[in-house]
């Protein structure tokens, strides 16, 4: 065991020679390479003191050469950037030019479609002018319309058959209203009363059943005889009727009469009748 421990000691002690004189070494040859570049560096130093002025003029021309070129590389890579810059105005000069020729060829088809729209527009203001007016007629005519009394009626005699002969002219009373428009036909009084002033239209129909009978009635405006009817053939079912259009003025009266000593007939059939409307009012 002691033995070992010796052996181990000295072992430890030869590394340490070793790696000492290892480190010597490599420091002798740091001395060397420093001593070797401290030479090159004077004999460099020595061989440019040697050098001659015509040695350092071509240098120098060299060097202002290598200047110029350097100058010369970079305006030419200005050049060339301008030039790609030119080349890019030129392109969009072209399309440019391209977009106005096309543009110069269909000018006249967009003038002749400005024209026609316009056209169109003024023939649609025209057409809305009209329309306007239309509509405004329209609007007027409602109005009118609207504000026009309506006046109209249709009466029939009565359903009870034979009616007179009397011993004086009575005014007929026809109780079976179809239509009163307005309500200016009274069926108690059998007297139709204009509410407004114009033209009426006025009709009627008088009818005899009785064998041996004549038929008489008349139509009065206010007091004024219109027309009187008559017929007295001595046959079956006799027949009178007629029709006017009479300008009456407000508060103006129309009615039938039976003339005494005249009879007259009515039934469910509706055979004597007494009819008016307004055609317009003035």
């Amino acid at each position: 065991m002691r033995g070992a421990t010796v052996f181990l000691a000295l072992l430890l002690c030869l590394h340490g020679t070793w790696a000492q004189g290892e480190k010597e070494e490599n420091r002798k040859k740091e001395v060397q390479f420093e001593i070797q570049d401290a030479k090159a560096t004077h004999d460099q130093s020595s061989s440019q003191t040697n050098i001659s002025p015509e040695i350092w003029a071509e240098l120098k021309e060299l060097r202002d050469m290598a200047i110029e070129q350097m100058v010369e590389l970079r305006n030419s890579k200005i050049l060339k950037a301008r030039m790609s810059s030119c080349e890019n105005e030129v392109k969009e000069l072209k399309r440019e030019n391209a977009v106005l020729t096309c543009f110069l060829f269909i000018l006249p088809s967009i003038a002749d479609l400005l024209a026609r729209v316009t056209a169109s527009e003024n023939k649609n203001t025209v057409l809305e002018a009209r329309m306007s007016s239309s509509e405004n007629e329209v609007e007027e005519l409602k109005r009118e319309n609207a504000e026009r009394p309506k006046v109209a009626f249709s009466v029939g005699l009565t359903d009870a058959g034979e009616v007179g002969p009397f011993n004086t002219d009575i005014t007929l009373k026809f109780i079976k209203v179809f239509t009163n428009i307005g309500q200016a036909y009274n069926p108690t009084t059998g007297i139709f009363t204009a509410p407004v002033k114009g033209y009426y239209y006025i009709r009627f129909n008088g009818w005899e059943a009785r064998p041996s009978q004549t038929i008489r009635i008349t139509l009065y405006h206010n007091d004024k005889i219109i027309t009187t009817c008559f017929d007295n053939k001595d046959v079956y079912n006799l027949t009178v009727s007629n029709a006017f259009v009479l300008q009456l003025e407000k508060g103006d009266v129309v009615y039938m009469v039976l003339n005494s000593g005249y009879g007259i007939y009515d039934s469910l059939h509706n055979r004597t009748t007494f009819s008016g409307f307004l055609l317009f009012a003035v």
